[in-house]
């Protein structure tokens, strides 16, 4: 993997052919993730709030799924 930042302040990145495309999307995803997640407002304890929140409402509708 080689990893340069251009004059025009882009990052370009080249990456091994072994590298399937559903890691490649995984990584993707995760550097998209950093990119909105550094311009957010949002407290860590929001952020865990909603998650559990989220967590727990998923868990209730499909609970009988993988409890039986």
């Amino acid at each position: 993997m080689l990893v340069q930042r251009q004059e025009n302040n882009e990052i370009l990145i080249k990456l091994s052919s072994d590298l399937n495309s559903f890691d490649f999307q995984r990584l993707i995803e995760y550097v998209r993730f950093l990119e909105i997640s550094s311009k957010s407002k949002a407290k860590q304890k929001d952020i865990n709030d909603l998650a559990n929140s989220v967590s727990a409402n998923w868990w209730k509708k499909n609970k009988k799924r993988f409890i039986k």
